[in-house]
């Protein structure tokens, strides 16, 4: 990936959230499209692990558990290249304001986390542009899976790790596997210039905050942008 000073000179603009799975950082994107269409703004929005180009093959790979580190890693970068050639690089050469739930900050986290050595995979995604503002909602541990064990009945395979055999509790193997990639996520947050959201705090502060950050790097109007109306 370009280096964190560099500028991928596009005309639009690419807002990235990232964070470990319980952090609540798609609720924050949502709120933060609701917000920029109000304001009549061009966004395309893109998630990871999503192009279709893939999407059978790790459908397949994950309900037969039979994914290695090192599939599971190319299989994301095949993923993540297509879309940046085709949902990421357009909408920005044309103008329009991108959002991702979800970037190379993810792979980075969970490759090196399953033992993927971490100059490799930052050379799989060397292509990939540079976000103007990558949010990172940090969050503990023991917090996201609360979250997750009320939101629903069991955790996934895959993010808990048990590929992993780090613990055969799922609980437990989620606890040991997502530190890890909390640590991966803490060591870029100065290598790439991550945005640190507190995931604790409410969610209207939190939204706040990113609507602050926002706005700036848009040229918006900084003011008025706390009021926060949750969405449905």
């Amino acid at each position: 990936m370009a280096k964190a000073s560099s500028n991928h000179g596009l005309p639009g603009t690419l807002i990235v959230v990232e964070g470990i799975d319980g952090s609540g950082k798609t609720t924050q994107q949502q709120l933060l499209r609701k917000w920029l269409e109000d304001r009549a703004m061009p966004i395309f929005y893109t998630e990871w692990n999503s192009s279709s180009l893939v999407k059978k093959a790790t459908k397949e790979g994950k309900k037969k558990a039979t994914l290695t580190p090192l599939l599971f890693s190319l299989l994301h970068a095949t993923d993540f290249a297509d879309r940046h050639l085709y949902q990421i690089v357009p909408p920005l050469k044309a103008g329009m304001t991108v959002v991702a739930d979800r970037y190379v900050y993810t792979a980075f986290a969970r490759d090196a986390a399953r033992g993927v050595h971490p100059v490799w995979a930052r050379r799989m995604y060397s292509f990939a542009v540079k976000p103007d503002l990558a949010f990172y909602f940090r969050v503990p541990v023991d917090v996201a899976l609360e979250r997750l064990r009320s939101a629903r009945a069991k955790l996934k395979y895959y993010e808990a790790g048990m590929d992993l055999a780090l613990s055969p509790s799922l609980d437990e193997s989620f606890r040991l596997f997502q530190t890890r990639v909390v640590a991966e996520y803490d060591k870029m947050v100065e290598e790439f210039g991550l945005v640190v959201i507190d995931a604790q705090r409410p969610i209207h502060a939190q939204q706040k905050e990113v609507r602050a950050q926002v706005a700036r790097k848009l040229g918006l109007p900084v003011r008025g942008t706390g009021t926060v109306r949750a969405r449905g």
